[in-house]
């Protein structure tokens, strides 16, 4: 059985920064891809940010200049430093991992953490 636990979510003021993190647990065997999605009422969830192994990222063009993603392969952690937020930043925010368990590939999700940027 494999968990991810997030944690950082919160209420800002605009122009505020927040720091989400992301741990992955249990039967893992190997961690490809990281990242986050978010999904903001009535919209579909978009991805925001995602990073490799090897360290590579991608980013939505929504967020880059402001967000920073970084991962603790130690750990099976990842990281999504937000600075300059603004209110269309609200959403709740879900942790991804594209891993392997004992069985073969797959993708889990985080429970979703709410992120509430206030003008």
């Amino acid at each position: 059985q494999v968990q991810l636990v997030e944690s950082g979510g919160g209420l800002v003021q605009a122009g505020g920064s927040l720091r989400l993190s992301c741990a992955a647990s249990g039967s893992i065997l190997s961690i490809n891809v990281m990242g986050w999605h978010r999904q903001a009422p009535g919209k579909q969830r978009e991805l925001v940010a995602a990073i490799t192994s090897g360290g590579s990222t991608n980013y939505a063009d929504s967020v880059k200049g402001r967000f920073t993603i970084s991962r603790d392969n130690a750990k099976n952690t990842v990281y999504l430093q937000m600075n300059s937020l603004n209110p269309e930043d609200t959403a709740v925010y879900y942790c991804f991992a594209n891993l392997r368990d004992y069985s073969d590939y797959h993708k889990y999700w985080g429970q979703g953490t709410q992120v509430t940027v206030s003008s």
